[in-house]
């Protein structure tokens, strides 16, 4: 939709898509259109690496404050691998369009919080030699990591980056009950406009989980291919059943073997799954790659257009089942288990999957080689689909983790990580003694390969019970607090993505020792 009667327009618009936004322009446009209506209130929630202040754009009739009473919230991200760029493009649109445009009658429905930018510093190392194969824009896009080498769709709890620490303030301060993270795909070459993928830890919160898979998520593709005939379906890649980690662009005609579709990883360090554990609805969209940018631009705005949709038709159940899902655990946080480890699970008869065809064209800008959707080749493959993960491995949640260490700067650094996640953490005042579970290490292995500058932690050994010291200074963090699936992922000692996998408590870790984390019952 092009703006008209002095309306801005966005960079992608104005160069007839050939080019993308960079971050002095998305500025430009969400300030010009603060300007048109009090609809709009421009905010920052936080600085990059490199000092750029993050915007957040608040749209309402008139716009909340995160402290009032309110309806749903629903929080939209762009741009965390900056040379995704469509979907900065796309909630610049969107936001016009719901303040001045033609979906104004949804806005009173729900607080909307737009973050369009969120890898800033990313964007500014736009490039024609970043993401060469993908179809535009042609002018280049920026790159995927901050300026420190992080990938911002890793970092979620390690938190580790000035960005993901600034994002999840913003979680903290806002709440959003609905969290939608906008990319671009990578990988297959399959016969669909979009892809996405719900929350996929098996650790949330059952009842958000099925809302989103059995709800929300089929009303969208249906409203997709009615409304605005886009083919979208759930995430994944190509491989053999016989071997998942082997991921295929496509599957020759001649090929014979049994063909799957697999989702990503369950882990929290993704956005989307980490959302899941704050008991909360979550969205991934993946435009494909080699549809062409005014395309990707266009599926990307109408697929959150249709999750607004959605949710102005639904905000009293959503509201409802955030706050009961937060008041059932609760409840009950001490007498469950949780998963500490899990695997991925097919659906239980095959589907028919769209395996698409690509050709090539030269980016006139560069010169090299762009993939191009053949959008009219679109082939149904029944194949077994693997959409979703399972629990392997559970241990039981306690009433409160205890973090005992003769390092202050552990525990400081503990707590602080805790605390800007949200979680409530108390310091011991008075030394005792208690009975606990110890985690009685055997074995402490380290990745081969670093990751995030990181060669990950995995310990194995045995809870043993016994009566313990508790020194002063040690950490106290119950579980029946909202953030208690979160607490459980980063301090169980074999969790999968917690803070023994990201080296926290590298130093107290050998074998035949406690490991620094107590459980109490």
């Amino acid at each position: 939709m092009h703006a008209q009667g002095g309306e801005p327009r966005s960079i992608a618009e104005q160069s007839r898509f050939s080019e993308t936004s960079r971050y002095p322009d998305v500025f430009a446009f969400l300030d010009a259109l603060a300007k048109r209506t009090p609809r709009v209130r421009l905010e920052t929630f936080g600085n990059s690496e490199e000092g750029r202040a993050l915007p957040l754009l608040v749209l309402g009739n008139p716009p909340a404050m995160p402290t009032q009473e309110r309806l749903p919230v629903v929080l939209v991200m762009a741009n965390i691998h900056a040379g995704e760029v469509e979907g900065k493009e796309a909630l610049l649109h969107l936001a016009r369009r719901l303040t001045l445009g033609d979906l104004q009658p949804l806005l009173p429905s729900a607080v909307w919080l737009f973050a369009p930018i969120y890898n800033a510093d990313g964007n500014e190392r736009i490039s024609v030699e970043n993401r060469t194969e993908q179809n535009g824009p042609i002018s280049g896009v920026g790159i995927r990591e901050n300026v420190n080498g992080l990938d911002l769709n890793r970092d979620f709890m390690k938190l580790e980056s000035a960005e993901a620490r600034a994002l999840v303030a913003l979680m903290n301060r806002w709440d959003p009950d609905v969290v939608v993270d906008l990319h671009t795909t990578n990988g297959s070459y399959h016969g669909y406009h979009l892809t996405y993928a719900p929350g996929l830890n098996p650790n949330t919160d059952e009842r958000i989980s099925a809302f989103a898979r059995e709800r929300l998520l089929p009303a969208v593709r249906q409203a997709m291919a009615s409304r605005h005939q886009f083919r979208i379906y759930d995430y994944g890649n190509f491989a053999h059943a016989d071997a998942l980690d082997a991921e295929l662009d496509g599957f020759p005609a001649a090929d014979t073997r049994r063909k799957a579709w697999r989702t990503f990883d369950g882990r929290p360090r993704f956005g989307t799954n980490y959302v899941g554990l704050r008991n909360r609805l979550s969205i991934l969209s993946e435009a494909y790659s080699y549809l062409d940018f005014e395309r990707r631009v266009k599926v990307t705005e109408a697929f959150v257009e249709e999750i607004v949709r959605f949710v102005s038709a639904n905000a009293a159940t959503i509201r409802a089942l955030t706050r009961r899902a937060d008041t059932e655990w609760a409840r009950r946080a001490a007498t469950s288990e949780q998963a500490i480890a899990f695997d991925l699970q097919p659906l239980p008869t095959p589907v028919d999957v769209l395996v698409g065809a690509v050709t090539t064209k030269p980016n006139p800008v560069s010169g090299k080689r762009m993939r191009v959707m053949v959008e009219s080749e679109a082939t149904p493959t029944k194949m077994t689909v693997y959409d979703r993960f399972v629990a392997t491995t559970t241990r039981r949640v306690p009433r409160e983790y205890v973090v005992r260490s003769s390092s202050a700067a552990v525990l400081n650094s503990v707590e602080g990580v805790l605390r800007t996640h949200g979680i409530v953490v108390e310091r011991v005042t008075t030394p005792s003694r208690r009975v606990v579970d110890a985690f009685v290490v055997d074995e402490v292995e380290h990745a081969r390969q670093p990751f995030q500058g990181h060669r990950e932690t995995t310990v194995t050994g045995q809870f043993e019970r016994r009566e313990d010291e508790i020194p002063a200074d040690s950490l106290v963090v119950r579980t029946n607090q909202p953030r208690g699936r979160l607490a459980f992922y980063l301090l169980e000692p074999e969790s999968n993505d917690g803070l023994t996998t990201w080296n926290v408590f590298d130093a107290e870790l050998a074998a035949g020792k406690a490991h620094p984390v107590l459980k109490v019952f």
